[in-house]
């Protein structure tokens, strides 16, 4: 990552949209929504009408795509709210003060002039590194739940260790029917499977002038955790959805038939549903992807699909004449498609031949996020005067939880 300069920075733009007059009010943007989704639906029907006459009108669907996409950007900011009540609720109450104050007094003195090592005594390394005060990391974690959609809906587990290890029952116990008196012969003894899942290492390397950090011309705390929390869900996003497993996480459709790691759980792989085409999706085969997981898994059950590919599925009806899609009617409430909430995920495939654009299941059930304990700090001022670097990284892994929860449609091949 190339060098981030400090009066480059600006702060973070809210999470909730801003509409073109400047309304902000979820109430508002909920109206709004409604609003959009009901032009949608006059101006889409009347597109397909004329089409089904043999009436291609272009500027009738320019006029579509236009109010689809308005359609995008309100749900998105519904979303966004949505998110931060996520993260609210994660983080807890808020923190009134420093949970560590004179630890926290010493991290901040380091930033600003490196001079006061002999006070960092927590999680001290050879090379300089420390780990932030605990509100600082409370604060970037927070922030990544809001902006990473696979840390609102899987599970996710702090370790202490290099690495966590989950043991899977293979299920191969053997029975038999048997009379009073016959014998009982030994039966098979189920195996056991294990999948290792190993935190790589990310990392955001800002820098600041020493003058600008002696004039403190900057508030170190929200500085850091903007720099770390986009560069880290950027990364995470990628890496939850579609990782190697090389230094990172392991994408959960990496583990989809056919895919890379589709041998690699003991449980096999995450059932796929193949699409007709390689470029359409149908709203047979949306309901063919639903009812391919067990009513027992479907209670918490979700789809997940990139901005493109959600632009197409909002235009599918039933046999009914009735969308499939559905926008939020209240805040805190999602988006759904057959009638199942939907979460927009960028990191997710667009519709293309062979490609996995949309996913369903549940995550909590089906992935799982390993954060290896607390983001750790390293200042450099030497490597480029006049800059201080601040090295930041965080050990994360993730990998596919259960197969059975999950499910994926795979467009079909060219």
């Amino acid at each position: 990552m190339g060098m981030m300069k400090l009066n480059m920075l600006a702060s973070s733009a809210p999470l909730l949209a801003v509409r073109a007059d400047g309304a902000t009010d979820p109430k508002t943007i909920l109206a709004d929504l409604q609003r959009t989704f009901e032009a949608f639906k006059t101006e889409h029907t009347e597109e397909l009408k004329a089409l089904k006459k043999g009436q291609e009108d272009v500027v009738k669907a320019e006029k579509v795509e236009r109010i689809n996409a308005a359609l995008g950007d309100l749900q998105k900011a519904v979303d966004a709210q949505a998110a931060q009540m996520t993260a609210l609720q994660l983080g807890g109450p808020g923190v009134t003060g420093p949970v560590d104050a004179e630890y926290t007094e010493a991290f901040s003195a380091h930033f600003r002039k490196g001079d006061v090592q002999a006070a960092l005594n927590k999680g001290t390394a050879e090379e300089g590194g420390y780990l932030a005060p605990v509100e600082w990391d409370r604060t970037i974690t927070g922030k990544l739940v809001e902006i990473s959609p696979m840390r609102q809906i899987a599970s996710t587990q702090t370790i202490s260790t290099a690495g966590f290890k989950k043991v899977f029952n293979n299920r191969g116990m053997g029975s038999g029917w048997v009379g009073e008196t016959a014998a009982r012969p030994q039966t098979n003894t189920p195996d056991f499977g294990v999948v290792n899942y190993v935190p790589g290492e990310i990392y955001a390397n800002p820098a600041a002038t020493q003058q600008m950090l002696d004039d403190s011309a900057v508030d170190l705390e929200a500085w850091i955790g903007n720099e770390v929390e986009n560069e880290f869900a950027y990364q995470e996003g990628l890496a939850f959805v579609a990782g190697n497993g090389v230094n990172k996480p392991t994408g959960f459709l990496t583990h989809a038939e056919g895919a890379a790691n589709a041998a690699a759980h003991p449980f096999g792989a995450i059932p796929t549903i193949t699409a007709a085409s390689a470029t359409e999706v149908t709203g047979d085969e949306l309901i063919d992807l639903v009812y391919s997981l067990p009513g027992s898994l479907a209670q918490n059950a979700r789809f997940t699909l990139n901005r493109t590919s959600l632009a197409r599925v909002r235009k599918l009806k039933d046999g009914e004449g009735n969308y499939l899609w559905q926008p939020s009617f209240s805040a805190g409430q999602p988006q759904t498609l057959l009638a199942y909430p939907v979460t927009e995920m960028a990191a997710m495939p667009n519709v293309a031949a062979g490609a996995y654009p949309i996913a369903f299941g549940d995550f909590k059930r089906g992935y799982l996020i390993v954060d290896r304990t607390g983001v750790r700090v390293l200042r450099d001022p030497f490597t480029n005067k006049p800059y201080v670097h601040f090295y930041t990284t965080k050990r994360v892994g993730g990998g596919l939880l259960d197969p059975q929860a999950l499910r994926t449609l795979r467009m079909a091949a060219a």
